[in-house]
Protein backbone atom coordinates (compact mmCIF):
# COMPACT_ATOMS: atom_id res chain seq x y z
CA UNK A 1 0.00 0.00 0.00
CA UNK A 2 1.22 3.43 -1.01
CA UNK A 3 0.84 6.29 1.58
CA UNK A 4 1.65 9.55 2.79
CA UNK A 5 2.88 9.07 6.84
CA UNK A 6 0.99 11.95 8.75
CA UNK A 7 2.10 10.03 12.03
CA UNK A 8 -0.84 8.34 14.25
CA UNK A 9 -1.51 11.31 16.01
CA UNK A 10 -2.65 13.32 13.25
CA UNK A 11 -5.75 12.41 11.87
CA UNK A 12 -5.01 39.25 8.67
CA UNK A 13 -4.37 49.05 6.98
CA UNK A 14 -5.46 51.73 4.03
CA UNK A 15 -3.56 54.30 5.70
CA UNK A 16 -0.52 51.80 5.29
CA UNK A 17 -0.98 51.00 1.15
CA UNK A 18 1.59 53.22 0.00
CA UNK A 19 4.01 51.48 1.99
CA UNK A 20 2.82 48.04 1.58
CA UNK A 21 2.66 48.14 -1.76
CA UNK A 22 5.53 50.66 -3.08
CA UNK A 23 4.30 49.99 -6.81
CA UNK A 24 7.71 51.95 -8.59
CA UNK A 25 7.23 53.07 -12.39
CA UNK A 26 9.71 52.57 -14.87
CA UNK A 27 10.61 56.61 -14.61
CA UNK A 28 11.49 55.78 -11.04
CA UNK A 29 8.38 57.66 -10.00
CA UNK A 30 5.89 55.99 -6.90
CA UNK A 31 2.55 54.42 -9.05
CA UNK A 32 -0.63 55.27 -7.05
CA UNK A 33 -1.72 52.39 -5.01
CA UNK A 34 -4.35 50.10 -5.67
CA UNK A 35 -7.90 50.58 -5.74
CA UNK A 36 -8.97 48.18 -2.95
CA UNK A 37 -12.65 49.64 -2.52
CA UNK A 38 -13.63 46.25 -3.94
CA UNK A 39 -12.61 44.20 -0.51
CA UNK A 40 -12.78 47.59 1.76
CA UNK A 41 -16.02 47.88 0.81
CA UNK A 42 -17.56 44.61 1.11
CA UNK A 43 -20.52 43.66 3.81
CA UNK A 44 -20.01 40.53 5.84
CA UNK A 45 -22.85 38.54 5.92
CA UNK A 46 -22.82 36.82 9.36
CA UNK A 47 -24.75 33.47 9.84
CA UNK A 48 -24.87 29.70 11.00
CA UNK A 49 -21.39 28.52 11.37
CA UNK A 50 -20.64 24.82 9.88
CA UNK A 51 -19.44 23.36 13.05
CA UNK A 52 -20.82 23.38 16.28
CA UNK A 53 -20.11 25.22 19.53
CA UNK A 54 -20.92 25.70 23.34
CA UNK A 55 -21.70 29.69 22.62
CA UNK A 56 -23.29 31.64 20.20
CA UNK A 57 -20.89 32.09 17.45
CA UNK A 58 -21.60 33.75 13.95
CA UNK A 59 -20.03 32.77 10.55
CA UNK A 60 -18.92 34.59 7.77
CA UNK A 61 -16.93 34.65 4.19
CA UNK A 62 -14.42 37.24 3.76
CA UNK A 63 -13.74 38.16 -0.09
CA UNK A 64 -9.46 38.67 -0.25
CA UNK A 65 -7.47 38.97 -3.62
CA UNK A 66 -5.30 36.63 -4.54
CA UNK A 67 -2.20 38.90 -4.23
CA UNK A 68 -2.16 41.69 -2.54
CA UNK A 69 0.90 42.59 -4.28
CA UNK A 70 -1.38 42.80 -7.20
CA UNK A 71 -5.07 42.71 -5.88
CA UNK A 72 -6.48 43.02 -9.58
CA UNK A 73 -5.22 40.19 -11.23
CA UNK A 74 -6.33 36.71 -10.13
CA UNK A 75 -9.67 34.88 -9.31
CA UNK A 76 -10.32 36.18 -5.75
CA UNK A 77 -10.21 34.12 -2.47
CA UNK A 78 -13.10 33.24 -0.10
CA UNK A 79 -11.74 33.17 3.76
CA UNK A 80 -13.71 31.93 6.55
CA UNK A 81 -14.00 34.26 9.78
CA UNK A 82 -16.00 33.47 12.80
CA UNK A 83 -17.06 35.72 15.60
CA UNK A 84 -18.37 35.62 19.11
CA UNK A 85 -19.84 38.69 20.17
CA UNK A 86 -18.42 40.33 23.62
CA UNK A 87 -20.96 39.25 26.13
CA UNK A 88 -20.21 42.20 28.75
CA UNK A 89 -21.60 45.36 29.33
CA UNK A 90 -21.34 47.96 26.32
CA UNK A 91 -19.16 50.39 28.33
CA UNK A 92 -16.83 47.28 29.24
CA UNK A 93 -16.00 46.86 25.40
CA UNK A 94 -11.78 46.90 24.53
CA UNK A 95 -12.53 45.49 20.53
CA UNK A 96 -11.34 42.23 18.88
CA UNK A 97 -9.36 39.58 19.40
CA UNK A 98 -7.94 37.30 16.35
CA UNK A 99 -7.20 34.10 17.54
CA UNK A 100 -4.85 31.36 15.52
CA UNK A 101 -4.17 27.98 15.94
CA UNK A 102 -0.76 27.43 14.26
CA UNK A 103 0.06 24.53 11.47
CA UNK A 104 0.85 26.53 9.32
CA UNK A 105 -3.12 25.39 7.74
CA UNK A 106 -4.59 24.74 11.48
CA UNK A 107 -8.19 26.16 10.83
CA UNK A 108 -9.18 28.73 13.57
CA UNK A 109 -12.85 29.78 13.30
CA UNK A 110 -13.49 26.83 15.69
CA UNK A 111 -10.86 27.76 18.50
CA UNK A 112 -12.66 31.49 18.84
CA UNK A 113 -15.93 29.07 20.01
CA UNK A 114 -13.53 27.37 22.45
CA UNK A 115 -11.51 29.84 23.55
CA UNK A 116 -14.72 32.16 24.33
CA UNK A 117 -15.86 29.25 26.43
CA UNK A 118 -13.20 28.75 28.70
CA UNK A 119 -12.23 31.97 29.29
CA UNK A 120 -15.67 34.29 30.15
CA UNK A 121 -13.92 37.07 31.42
CA UNK A 122 -12.03 37.66 28.01
CA UNK A 123 -15.27 37.14 26.05
CA UNK A 124 -16.73 39.51 28.07
CA UNK A 125 -14.98 42.91 27.16
CA UNK A 126 -13.90 41.51 23.33
CA UNK A 127 -15.57 39.70 20.28
CA UNK A 128 -13.50 37.01 20.17
CA UNK A 129 -12.43 36.07 16.23
CA UNK A 130 -11.30 32.99 14.56
CA UNK A 131 -10.44 32.36 11.01
CA UNK A 132 -9.52 29.84 8.45
CA UNK A 133 -6.45 31.05 6.53
CA UNK A 134 -6.47 31.36 2.75
CA UNK A 135 -5.85 27.86 1.68
CA UNK A 136 -7.57 25.94 4.61
CA UNK A 137 -10.93 25.71 3.38
CA UNK A 138 -14.12 26.10 5.88
CA UNK A 139 -13.92 24.40 9.48
CA UNK A 140 -17.14 22.17 10.35
CA UNK A 141 -17.95 22.30 6.01
CA UNK A 142 -18.66 18.38 3.79
CA UNK A 143 -16.15 17.75 0.81
CA UNK A 144 -13.62 19.87 -0.42
CA UNK A 145 -14.74 22.73 1.25
CA UNK A 146 -13.90 21.76 4.32
CA UNK A 147 -10.86 20.44 2.70
CA UNK A 148 -9.65 23.30 1.46
CA UNK A 149 -7.01 23.61 -1.63
CA UNK A 150 -5.06 20.53 -1.91
CA UNK A 151 -1.91 18.95 -3.48
CA UNK A 152 -2.82 16.44 -5.43
CA UNK A 153 0.34 13.66 -4.84
CA UNK A 154 0.25 10.84 -7.19
CA UNK A 155 0.03 7.13 -5.12
CA UNK A 156 2.77 5.90 -7.36
CA UNK A 157 5.22 8.59 -6.74
CA UNK A 158 5.54 7.70 -3.12
CA UNK A 159 7.51 4.30 -2.39
CA UNK A 160 5.57 1.30 -1.07
CA UNK A 161 5.66 -0.26 1.82
CA UNK A 162 6.74 0.32 5.37
CA UNK A 163 9.37 2.77 5.78
CA UNK A 164 12.61 2.47 8.56
CA UNK A 165 14.56 5.43 8.51
CA UNK A 166 17.27 3.98 10.70
CA UNK A 167 18.07 2.02 7.69
CA UNK A 168 20.95 4.11 5.66
CA UNK A 169 21.12 2.12 2.80
CA UNK A 170 20.90 4.03 -0.51
CA UNK A 171 17.89 2.95 -1.54
CA UNK A 172 15.91 3.68 1.78
CA UNK A 173 17.43 7.21 2.11
CA UNK A 174 16.19 7.31 -1.58
CA UNK A 175 13.08 6.28 -0.93
CA UNK A 176 12.29 8.74 1.93
CA UNK A 177 13.45 11.67 -0.15
CA UNK A 178 11.01 10.49 -2.80
CA UNK A 179 8.00 11.22 -0.55
CA UNK A 180 8.91 14.79 0.12
CA UNK A 181 9.70 15.46 -3.41
CA UNK A 182 6.52 14.27 -4.64
CA UNK A 183 4.57 16.69 -2.46
CA UNK A 184 6.42 19.75 -3.18
CA UNK A 185 6.46 19.05 -6.58
CA UNK A 186 2.75 18.71 -6.65
CA UNK A 187 2.26 21.63 -4.38
CA UNK A 188 4.36 23.93 -6.79
CA UNK A 189 2.11 23.00 -9.65
CA UNK A 190 -1.07 24.27 -8.09
CA UNK A 191 -2.01 27.54 -9.01
CA UNK A 192 -2.76 29.32 -6.00
CA UNK A 193 0.71 28.47 -4.31
CA UNK A 194 2.93 31.86 -4.19
CA UNK A 195 0.30 33.20 -3.04
CA UNK A 196 -0.72 31.35 0.76
CA UNK A 197 1.93 32.80 2.40
CA UNK A 198 2.14 34.34 5.76
CA UNK A 199 2.60 37.87 3.81
CA UNK A 200 -1.04 37.44 2.42
CA UNK A 201 -2.67 36.08 5.30
CA UNK A 202 -1.10 39.29 7.43
CA UNK A 203 -3.08 41.51 4.46
CA UNK A 204 -6.36 38.97 5.04
CA UNK A 205 -6.12 39.68 8.79
CA UNK A 206 -5.75 43.48 8.44
CA UNK A 207 -9.18 43.24 5.81
CA UNK A 208 -11.26 41.68 8.57
CA UNK A 209 -10.00 44.20 11.09
CA UNK A 210 -10.81 47.17 8.64
CA UNK A 211 -14.31 45.62 7.76
CA UNK A 212 -14.98 45.20 11.75
CA UNK A 213 -14.05 49.09 11.93
CA UNK A 214 -11.40 48.01 14.87
CA UNK A 215 -8.86 50.68 15.55
CA UNK A 216 -6.21 48.05 16.84
CA UNK A 217 -6.30 44.38 16.12
CA UNK A 218 -5.70 42.16 19.14
CA UNK A 219 -4.32 38.79 18.79
CA UNK A 220 -3.60 35.54 20.26
CA UNK A 221 -2.06 33.28 18.53
CA UNK A 222 -0.13 29.49 19.36
CA UNK A 223 2.48 28.13 17.76
CA UNK A 224 2.74 28.88 14.22
CA UNK A 225 0.37 31.34 14.96
CA UNK A 226 3.17 33.43 16.93
CA UNK A 227 4.90 33.96 13.23
CA UNK A 228 1.79 34.89 11.78
CA UNK A 229 1.26 37.44 14.90
CA UNK A 230 4.32 38.68 15.00
CA UNK A 231 4.47 39.05 11.18
CA UNK A 232 1.42 40.74 11.15
CA UNK A 233 3.04 43.27 14.08
CA UNK A 234 5.71 43.68 11.66
CA UNK A 235 4.13 44.61 8.80
CA UNK A 236 1.17 46.92 10.63
CA UNK A 237 2.54 48.21 13.42
CA UNK A 238 0.57 50.95 13.51
CA UNK A 239 -2.68 48.89 13.78
CA UNK A 240 -1.42 46.41 16.63
CA UNK A 241 -2.85 45.92 19.81
CA UNK A 242 -2.47 43.80 22.53
CA UNK A 243 -0.44 40.44 21.53
CA UNK A 244 -0.04 37.07 23.15
CA UNK A 245 2.27 34.74 21.14
CA UNK A 246 1.51 31.53 23.09
CA UNK A 247 4.48 28.36 22.47
CA UNK A 248 6.49 30.62 20.61
CA UNK A 249 9.13 30.09 17.07
CA UNK A 250 11.71 32.10 16.43
CA UNK A 251 9.79 34.78 15.39
CA UNK A 252 13.00 36.90 14.89
CA UNK A 253 15.19 34.27 12.72
CA UNK A 254 13.58 31.40 10.72
CA UNK A 255 10.48 29.39 11.01
CA UNK A 256 12.00 26.30 9.49
CA UNK A 257 14.16 26.31 12.80
CA UNK A 258 11.36 25.31 14.37
CA UNK A 259 10.47 22.15 12.61
CA UNK A 260 14.46 21.27 12.49
CA UNK A 261 14.77 21.13 16.26
CA UNK A 262 11.98 18.59 16.68
CA UNK A 263 14.26 16.04 17.12
CA UNK A 264 15.96 17.43 20.11
CA UNK A 265 13.02 19.08 22.00
CA UNK A 266 11.14 15.99 21.65
CA UNK A 267 13.82 13.54 22.26
CA UNK A 268 14.26 15.95 25.78
CA UNK A 269 10.24 15.55 26.14
CA UNK A 270 10.38 12.16 26.55
CA UNK A 271 13.20 11.32 28.10
CA UNK A 272 12.51 13.70 30.82
CA UNK A 273 9.12 13.99 31.50
CA UNK A 274 6.98 11.49 29.47
CA UNK A 275 9.44 8.12 30.61
CA UNK A 276 9.21 9.19 33.94
CA UNK A 277 5.23 9.65 33.73
CA UNK A 278 5.00 6.04 32.27
CA UNK A 279 7.05 4.84 34.86
CA UNK A 280 4.92 6.53 37.66
CA UNK A 281 1.41 4.74 36.27
CA UNK A 282 2.02 2.27 34.00
CA UNK A 283 5.03 0.00 35.97
CA UNK A 284 3.94 -2.94 35.29
CA UNK A 285 4.66 -2.28 31.41
CA UNK A 286 7.41 0.62 31.43
CA UNK A 287 9.41 -0.41 34.63
CA UNK A 288 10.47 2.00 36.89
CA UNK A 289 13.08 3.81 35.59
CA UNK A 290 13.65 5.67 32.33
CA UNK A 291 16.12 3.54 30.43
CA UNK A 292 13.87 0.77 31.70
CA UNK A 293 10.95 2.64 29.25
CA UNK A 294 13.10 3.52 26.60
CA UNK A 295 14.16 -0.47 26.29
CA UNK A 296 10.40 -1.31 26.36
CA UNK A 297 9.54 1.09 24.03
CA UNK A 298 12.34 -0.13 21.88
CA UNK A 299 11.26 -3.92 22.38
CA UNK A 300 8.39 -3.46 20.99
CA UNK A 301 9.80 -1.68 17.50
CA UNK A 302 10.30 -4.98 16.11
CA UNK A 303 6.91 -6.38 17.30
CA UNK A 304 4.80 -3.98 16.14
CA UNK A 305 7.43 -4.00 12.65
CA UNK A 306 6.16 -8.02 12.56
CA UNK A 307 2.51 -6.76 12.93
CA UNK A 308 2.23 -3.92 10.50
CA UNK A 309 2.76 -0.97 12.82
CA UNK A 310 5.58 1.51 10.42
CA UNK A 311 8.81 1.65 12.09
CA UNK A 312 9.07 5.40 11.25
CA UNK A 313 5.85 5.55 12.64
CA UNK A 314 6.55 3.75 15.66
CA UNK A 315 9.85 6.06 16.18
CA UNK A 316 7.94 8.92 16.26
CA UNK A 317 5.02 8.23 18.75
CA UNK A 318 6.93 10.23 21.10
CA UNK A 319 7.85 12.85 19.28
CA UNK A 320 5.59 16.25 19.15
CA UNK A 321 3.64 14.01 21.76
CA UNK A 322 2.07 17.49 23.09
CA UNK A 323 -1.21 17.57 24.77
CA UNK A 324 -2.54 15.10 27.23
CA UNK A 325 -4.72 13.64 25.16
CA UNK A 326 -1.78 12.56 22.77
CA UNK A 327 0.47 10.68 25.90
CA UNK A 328 -2.57 8.71 26.77
CA UNK A 329 -2.92 7.65 23.56
CA UNK A 330 0.55 6.46 23.33
CA UNK A 331 0.62 4.72 26.39
CA UNK A 332 -2.12 2.63 25.32
CA UNK A 333 -0.79 1.79 22.05
CA UNK A 334 3.08 1.11 23.31
CA UNK A 335 1.34 -1.18 25.80
CA UNK A 336 -0.62 -3.60 23.74
CA UNK A 337 2.36 -3.29 21.05
CA UNK A 338 5.34 -4.23 23.73
CA UNK A 339 3.16 -6.80 25.70
CA UNK A 340 0.89 -8.30 23.32
CA UNK A 341 -2.82 -7.73 23.10
CA UNK A 342 -4.44 -9.98 26.12
CA UNK A 343 -1.36 -9.13 28.63
CA UNK A 344 -1.39 -5.24 27.76
CA UNK A 345 -4.77 -4.72 27.96
CA UNK A 346 -4.59 -6.85 31.22
CA UNK A 347 -1.81 -4.28 32.83
CA UNK A 348 -3.66 -1.14 31.31
CA UNK A 349 -6.99 -2.24 33.41
CA UNK A 350 -4.13 -1.22 36.07
CA UNK A 351 -3.86 2.37 35.69
CA UNK A 352 -4.40 4.55 38.27
CA UNK A 353 -8.14 5.03 38.75
CA UNK A 354 -7.79 9.13 37.73
CA UNK A 355 -6.32 7.88 34.19
CA UNK A 356 -8.78 4.59 33.66
CA UNK A 357 -11.77 6.99 32.63
CA UNK A 358 -9.64 8.85 30.38
CA UNK A 359 -7.79 5.83 28.39
CA UNK A 360 -11.27 4.67 27.78
CA UNK A 361 -12.50 7.80 26.17
CA UNK A 362 -9.28 8.27 24.06
CA UNK A 363 -9.15 4.28 22.75
CA UNK A 364 -12.77 4.61 21.94
CA UNK A 365 -12.72 8.39 20.04
CA UNK A 366 -9.28 7.33 18.17
CA UNK A 367 -8.38 3.83 18.06
CA UNK A 368 -12.34 2.57 17.65
CA UNK A 369 -12.55 0.44 20.95
CA UNK A 370 -12.22 0.03 24.21
CA UNK A 371 -9.17 -0.18 26.29
CA UNK A 372 -10.48 -3.56 27.00
CA UNK A 373 -10.48 -4.92 23.47
CA UNK A 374 -7.59 -3.01 22.22
CA UNK A 375 -5.25 -4.97 19.89
CA UNK A 376 -2.44 -4.55 17.87
CA UNK A 377 -4.30 -4.62 14.90
CA UNK A 378 -6.30 -2.08 15.68
CA UNK A 379 -3.83 0.26 16.05
CA UNK A 380 -2.27 -1.13 12.49
CA UNK A 381 -5.71 -0.31 11.19
CA UNK A 382 -6.08 3.06 12.58
CA UNK A 383 -2.87 4.17 11.43
CA UNK A 384 -2.91 2.91 7.83
CA UNK A 385 -6.32 4.23 7.05
CA UNK A 386 -8.19 2.78 3.70
CA UNK A 387 -6.83 1.87 0.61
CA UNK A 388 -5.23 4.67 -0.68
CA UNK A 389 -6.41 6.41 -4.07
CA UNK A 390 -4.87 6.97 -7.22
CA UNK A 391 -4.10 10.43 -5.74
CA UNK A 392 -4.03 11.79 -2.25
CA UNK A 393 -5.09 15.04 -1.35
CA UNK A 394 -2.56 16.71 0.81
CA UNK A 395 -3.54 19.69 2.83
CA UNK A 396 -1.40 23.14 0.73
CA UNK A 397 -0.95 25.86 3.14
CA UNK A 398 1.32 23.61 5.69
CA UNK A 399 4.04 23.35 2.81
CA UNK A 400 3.29 26.54 0.46
CA UNK A 401 3.81 28.62 4.03
CA UNK A 402 6.48 26.69 5.26
CA UNK A 403 8.61 26.48 2.43
CA UNK A 404 7.32 29.88 0.99
CA UNK A 405 7.80 32.34 3.54
CA UNK A 406 11.45 32.36 3.35
CA UNK A 407 14.47 31.33 1.35
CA UNK A 408 14.56 27.21 2.56
CA UNK A 409 17.60 24.42 2.66
CA UNK A 410 18.38 22.20 0.44
CA UNK A 411 17.98 18.30 0.18
CA UNK A 412 21.39 17.79 0.48
CA UNK A 413 21.43 19.84 4.04
CA UNK A 414 18.65 17.98 5.76
CA UNK A 415 20.29 14.38 4.62
CA UNK A 416 23.12 16.04 6.54
CA UNK A 417 20.99 17.30 9.43
CA UNK A 418 19.66 13.67 9.49
CA UNK A 419 23.02 12.57 9.40
CA UNK A 420 23.92 14.12 12.61
CA UNK A 421 20.51 14.32 14.56
CA UNK A 422 20.02 11.09 14.18
CA UNK A 423 22.64 9.43 16.45
CA UNK A 424 21.61 12.50 18.85
CA UNK A 425 18.05 12.32 18.98
CA UNK A 426 16.92 8.39 17.39
CA UNK A 427 13.58 8.90 17.98
CA UNK A 428 13.24 11.43 14.77
CA UNK A 429 16.52 12.42 14.18
CA UNK A 430 16.50 9.89 12.22
CA UNK A 431 13.62 10.79 10.08
CA UNK A 432 13.05 14.80 9.99
CA UNK A 433 15.89 15.44 7.66
CA UNK A 434 14.96 12.92 5.01
CA UNK A 435 11.48 13.83 4.79
CA UNK A 436 11.22 17.43 4.90
CA UNK A 437 9.13 18.78 1.70
CA UNK A 438 10.66 21.92 2.23
CA UNK A 439 14.62 20.78 0.98
CA UNK A 440 13.49 19.67 -3.08
CA UNK A 441 11.05 23.32 -2.99
CA UNK A 442 12.13 25.17 -5.39
CA UNK A 443 10.18 28.20 -5.73
CA UNK A 444 11.66 31.68 -4.65
CA UNK A 445 10.05 33.47 -1.84
CA UNK A 446 7.28 36.31 -3.32
CA UNK A 447 7.97 38.81 -0.64
CA UNK A 448 10.74 39.42 2.34
CA UNK A 449 9.03 39.02 6.07
CA UNK A 450 10.70 41.79 8.34
CA UNK A 451 11.41 41.42 11.83
CA UNK A 452 9.33 43.09 14.76
CA UNK A 453 10.07 46.72 14.87
CA UNK A 454 11.00 48.38 18.57
CA UNK A 455 7.89 50.24 18.03
CA UNK A 456 5.29 47.44 18.73
CA UNK A 457 7.66 45.09 20.88
CA UNK A 458 5.73 46.64 24.21
CA UNK A 459 2.66 45.30 22.97
CA UNK A 460 4.02 41.29 22.63
CA UNK A 461 3.77 38.81 25.51
CA UNK A 462 5.53 35.72 24.54
CA UNK A 463 3.98 32.72 26.34
CA UNK A 464 6.18 29.59 26.60
CA UNK A 465 6.34 26.05 28.35
CA UNK A 466 9.41 24.57 29.67
CA UNK A 467 9.61 21.48 27.55
CA UNK A 468 6.96 22.31 25.09
CA UNK A 469 7.66 19.43 22.09
CA UNK A 470 6.82 21.25 19.42
CA UNK A 471 7.92 24.50 19.52
CA UNK A 472 11.19 24.54 21.83
CA UNK A 473 11.77 26.96 24.99
CA UNK A 474 14.92 27.85 23.57
CA UNK A 475 13.37 28.68 19.87
CA UNK A 476 11.12 31.50 21.72
CA UNK A 477 13.99 32.68 23.81
CA UNK A 478 16.05 33.08 20.70
CA UNK A 479 13.37 35.60 19.69
CA UNK A 480 12.83 37.16 22.96
CA UNK A 481 16.70 37.63 23.11
CA UNK A 482 16.61 39.65 19.28
CA UNK A 483 13.71 41.59 20.20
CA UNK A 484 14.37 43.89 23.16
CA UNK A 485 11.43 45.02 24.90
CA UNK A 486 9.04 41.99 24.38
CA UNK A 487 7.67 40.27 27.79
CA UNK A 488 7.75 36.96 28.73
CA UNK A 489 6.10 34.62 30.85
CA UNK A 490 7.57 31.22 31.59
CA UNK A 491 6.29 28.02 32.79
CA UNK A 492 7.99 25.81 34.83
CA UNK A 493 8.38 22.21 34.32
CA UNK A 494 5.07 22.27 31.30
CA UNK A 495 4.84 19.58 29.23
CA UNK A 496 2.79 20.43 26.59
CA UNK A 497 1.88 22.88 23.47
CA UNK A 498 -0.23 25.88 24.50
CA UNK A 499 -0.57 26.82 27.71
CA UNK A 500 -3.57 29.83 28.24
CA UNK A 501 -6.84 28.79 28.39
CA UNK A 502 -5.88 25.15 27.23
CA UNK A 503 -4.12 23.57 30.59
CA UNK A 504 -6.58 24.89 33.33
CA UNK A 505 -3.11 26.82 34.83
CA UNK A 506 -4.89 29.92 36.73
CA UNK A 507 -1.38 31.52 37.00
CA UNK A 508 -1.18 31.65 32.94
CA UNK A 509 -4.34 32.36 32.43
CA UNK A 510 -4.36 35.45 35.11
CA UNK A 511 -1.46 36.74 33.90
CA UNK A 512 -2.59 36.72 29.76
CA UNK A 513 -6.33 37.78 31.13
CA UNK A 514 -4.43 41.02 33.35
CA UNK A 515 -2.60 41.64 30.31
CA UNK A 516 -5.67 41.58 27.69
CA UNK A 517 -8.08 43.25 30.23
CA UNK A 518 -5.95 45.94 31.60
CA UNK A 519 -2.65 46.23 29.78
CA UNK A 520 -0.41 44.98 32.20
CA UNK A 521 2.46 42.68 32.22
CA UNK A 522 6.00 42.22 33.57
CA UNK A 523 8.80 41.87 31.42
CA UNK A 524 9.92 38.02 33.50
CA UNK A 525 7.11 36.31 34.79
CA UNK A 526 6.75 32.94 36.02
CA UNK A 527 4.07 30.64 36.27
CA UNK A 528 4.37 26.68 37.80
CA UNK A 529 2.77 24.23 35.80
CA UNK A 530 -0.35 21.76 36.32
CA UNK A 531 0.21 18.20 36.81
CA UNK A 532 0.52 15.85 34.64
CA UNK A 533 -2.54 13.90 33.16
CA UNK A 534 -3.86 11.30 35.90
CA UNK A 535 -1.40 12.53 38.67
CA UNK A 536 -2.38 14.90 42.05
CA UNK A 537 1.02 17.28 42.03
CA UNK A 538 3.91 18.37 39.68
CA UNK A 539 7.28 16.88 39.77
CA UNK A 540 9.89 18.95 39.30
CA UNK A 541 12.42 18.33 36.66
CA UNK A 542 15.70 20.27 36.28
CA UNK A 543 15.74 22.55 32.68
CA UNK A 544 16.44 26.03 31.69
CA UNK A 545 13.34 27.67 33.48
CA UNK A 546 14.62 26.68 36.71
CA UNK A 547 17.61 29.72 36.94
CA UNK A 548 14.53 32.07 36.53
CA UNK A 549 13.02 30.40 40.05
CA UNK A 550 14.46 32.22 42.96
CA UNK A 551 11.71 33.05 45.80
CA UNK A 552 9.11 30.66 43.37
CA UNK A 553 10.96 27.92 44.19
CA UNK A 554 8.62 26.66 46.79
CA UNK A 555 5.65 27.54 44.14
CA UNK A 556 7.00 24.61 41.85
CA UNK A 557 4.48 21.97 43.45
CA UNK A 558 1.88 23.67 43.87
CA UNK A 559 -1.38 22.27 44.43
CA UNK A 560 -2.89 23.05 40.94
CA UNK A 561 -5.32 20.15 39.02
CA UNK A 562 -4.00 17.88 36.00
CA UNK A 563 -6.61 19.09 32.74
CA UNK A 564 -9.83 16.99 32.85
CA UNK A 565 -12.28 19.25 31.18
CA UNK A 566 -13.16 17.74 27.79
CA UNK A 567 -13.04 20.97 26.03
CA UNK A 568 -9.55 21.69 27.00
CA UNK A 569 -8.62 18.48 26.27
CA UNK A 570 -9.71 18.48 23.07
CA UNK A 571 -8.57 21.65 21.99
CA UNK A 572 -5.60 20.85 23.67
CA UNK A 573 -4.96 17.99 21.38
CA UNK A 574 -6.46 20.20 18.36
CA UNK A 575 -3.61 22.53 18.66
CA UNK A 576 -1.03 19.79 18.81
CA UNK A 577 -2.17 17.69 16.29
CA UNK A 578 -2.11 20.72 13.82
CA UNK A 579 1.19 21.72 14.61
CA UNK A 580 3.13 18.18 14.02
CA UNK A 581 6.43 17.86 11.57
CA UNK A 582 5.21 16.14 8.76
CA UNK A 583 6.64 12.71 9.11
Amino acid sequence: MRRLRVGLAAATSISLLAVVFPLTSTAGTTAAAPDLSKYTGQKLTWGQCTFEAEVPVQCAQLTVPRDWAAPDAGKDLKVSVSRVSATGAKDDYQGVVLTNPGGPGGQGTGLAAGLAKLQPTLNAQYDVLGMDPRGTGQEGAAGQAGLGITCQVPSGRVPEGPQDARDRSAKSIADHQQIPKAIAEACQSVAEAPYITTWQTAHDMDLLRQLLKAPKLNYLGYSYGTWLGAKYASLFPATTGRMVLDSSVDFQGRLQADFEDFARMGQRQSEKLYLPWLNRNLPEVFGTTPAQAAAAIEKGRDKGAVQGLDPDTYDSLLIGNGSAIGWILNALVLSVVIEGDQAGQKKLAALPAGLRSLADTVSRQRLGVPVAKLTTAAVVRANLGQDTPDYQQVPITRFAVACGDQVTKSTQWYKALSDVQGPKYPLFGWQYGLSEVCGPWSDAPQQTLPELPKSVRGNVLVVQGEFDPQTSYEQAMNAVRKAPGVDVLRVDDAAFHGQYGLEGNPCVDGVVNTYFLYGSKSGNSLCPSVPLPGESKVYPVRGPVDKYLGTHRAGRAGALKSVDNPLRLELSDQISAVNQPIR
